[in-house]
């Protein structure tokens, strides 16, 4: 994976990734893309947060809403230090801060995502679920079955930071 650094925000993203109307994608500091990830500015905007993480062949999209007279799109905001796996469908209208979603998730249309709070591996959030804060979901559908504890601010942060200072790109391996 070959990655490029943005100048002034100095986030990484892979130039194997496609970022699609870019004029509308907005990379918030420290934030890593990584390769065969799709992000679609094109539709409506998408702002990621600080210190996030997005890792290879994930798509991220902003919601929809089908109406009489057509399809429309709303914006799509994800907080700071979310932690996103690999192979992931994000199709949400909000994820808050400190947030971790697993591998091979499909996170539904419209879904919001509350802070603090865990998909786990293999779910499918349905259309317009609410994840409360400190929670786990899992299962297909995704259903509660856990909690997190009340550190689980500061275990993001110190994820996402620490994974930001030791990722090397392959220019520099």
């Amino acid at each position: 994976c070959i990655l490029t650094t943005l100048i002034f925000i100095k986030s990484l993203y892979s130039r194997q990734s496609v970022l699609c109307g870019s004029q509308n994608i907005v990379l918030n500091g420290k934030t890593i893309v990584m390769n065969d990830c799709i992000i679609r500015g094109d539709l409506a905007n998408v702002r990621v947060g600080r210190h996030c993480v997005v890792k290879s062949r994930s798509v991220i999209r902003p919601p929809f809403k089908k109406f009489s007279k057509g399809v429309a799109f709303f914006p799509l905001h994800i907080g700071d230090h979310v932690f996103i796996e690999e192979d992931c469908v994000v199709n949400a209208a909000q994820i808050g801060s400190y947030v971790h979603v697993g591998k091979n998730c499909v996170i539904g249309r419209r879904c919001v995502l509350k802070d603090c709070c865990k998909i786990l591996d293999n779910t499918v959030l349905p259309p317009e679920t609410v994840v409360p804060p400190f929670t786990v979901f899992s299962g297909c559908p995704g259903l509660f079955s856990g909690e997190l504890p009340e550190c689980t601010q500061e275990l993001m942060i110190d994820v996402t930071k620490s994974y930001y200072q030791k990722f090397l790109p392959l220019t520099q391996v």
